[in-house]
């Protein structure tokens, strides 16, 4: 169980939409002109190269193309970036490389050339399928777009994850047990289940807030979490972290390099990184307007509004936040190290016996770790541990 080295990850953030969702809170802009390309990915190369100065030697073991929608990129901008990757640093041979896609039918023309640029490894955007939801959740693709999609992706592409969406309006533990095994039909070896959540300064919020959304209280929620356990984990796909499930040695290494606390260079608008240089542990943000942010990369070679050093007790609070979504959890020693701190003995007994976490030996080192009762409260567990 014990965790191997976290790696070290490129996050590229691609801001752009065909469309809003009403419930993505996400760093995402419509444009109703066409994006110039060729200028966001010399100024995405520019700042990679930053970056470069900043954190050089290094061995790159992932990439991930988040957004916003990646696959309104196009195969060219793609391949120009990971062109960038490799001129300043090493990269793994068996390096992940994801690129996040949404299943429109014009996006998915475009895989080939995705894959000739060196993705390995398609994340797609389905969140539902019957087309109800997918027109409640502001989604512009249908089912059959999704089914073909994820059809052409498994011939595209080595490894193929998908994400889907739970506790929707009027959806029942049955509905949802008979949308899993669905998936599961369709799924390789990788599905992202998130819960529906109501965040500020959505469209969702807004109807939530005049009582035109209704969502399933926490009671359904807990039973619809439940249940995607139940069902997964009979196929062959449990949880490795609180809402990803896959097949053993198909877990995502570019985002266990976030859970495990690892390093990664975040390079694009509103991107966020973790890196260690000079006097400790950084945490970077760059500018969230698309437009901005490229007019600062190329004035000043880079787009950054925040680099802050960490304290020792923030780190400790982003180990034990990060590293507790994970099924095999914290290190108990490594949070020791890093927080400068000794977890209080008396708050781990009181959590341990009400059943929400559980202490393991791992070649001699102590793992704390969440039970399933502990991952629908992770919040409060996280605040207990860290108080």
């Amino acid at each position: 169980m014990t965790s191997p080295e976290p790696g070290f990850g490129i996050y590229v953030h691609w801001p752009f939409c065909a469309a809003k969702c009403p419930y993505c809170d996400f760093n995402s802009h419509v444009r109703h002109t066409p994006v110039d390309q060729p200028r966001f990915a010399r100024a995405l190369a520019t700042e990679l190269a930053h970056f470069a100065e900043r954190v050089p030697g290094r061995t790159v073991t992932s990439i991930f193309f988040g957004g916003g929608t990646p696959s309104l990129m196009e195969a060219a901008t793609v391949a120009g970036v990971l062109d960038a990757v490799g001129r300043h640093w090493s990269v793994a041979p068996d390096v992940e490389v994801t690129l996040e896609a949404n299943p429109g039918s014009a996006e998915a023309t475009r895989f080939i050339g995705y894959r000739a640029a060196g993705v390995n490894r398609l994340s797609l955007g389905v969140q539902a399928l019957n087309d109800r939801d997918l027109k409640r959740l502001g989604r512009i693709h249908d089912v059959a777009e999704a089914r073909g999609a994820i059809e052409l992706a498994r011939r595209t592409f080595p490894r193929l994850s998908f994400d889907l969406i739970y506790a929707r309006p009027e959806q029942t533990v049955a509905d949802w047990e008979g949308e899993l095994k669905v998936a599961l039909d369709l799924a390789a070896d990788h599905l992202s289940v998130y819960q529906l959540t109501i965040e500020e300064e959505t469209r969702f919020a807004d109807l939530f807030k005049a009582g035109k959304l209704i969502v399933p209280d926490a009671d359904l929620g807990a039973d619809l979490y439940e249940a995607t356990h139940r069902v997964l984990d009979a196929a062959g796909l449990p949880a490795y972290e609180i809402s990803n499930h896959a097949a053993p040695g198909a877990e995502c290494r570019h985002n266990l390099v976030y859970w495990r606390y690892g390093e990664y260079v975040g390079v694009g608008a509103g991107a966020h990184g973790r890196l260690v240089h000079g006097e400790g542990r950084h945490a970077t943000a760059t500018e969230k307007n698309p437009e901005k942010w490229l007019r600062l990369v190329e004035a000043h070679g880079h787009g950054l509004v925040a680099d802050d050093v960490l304290t020792l007790e923030e780190q400790g609070d982003e180990y034990l936040l990060m590293g507790l979504r994970l099924k095999e959890g914290i290190d108990l020693g490594r949070w020791e190290e890093i927080s400068g701190r000794v977890l209080d003995p008396k708050r781990l007994a009181d959590l341990t016996e009400t059943g929400l976490v559980e202490t393991v030996e791992d070649a001699g080192r102590r793992r704390v770790r969440a039970t399933l009762a502990g991952f629908e409260v992770l919040d409060a567990v996280v605040a207990d541990l860290a108080a």
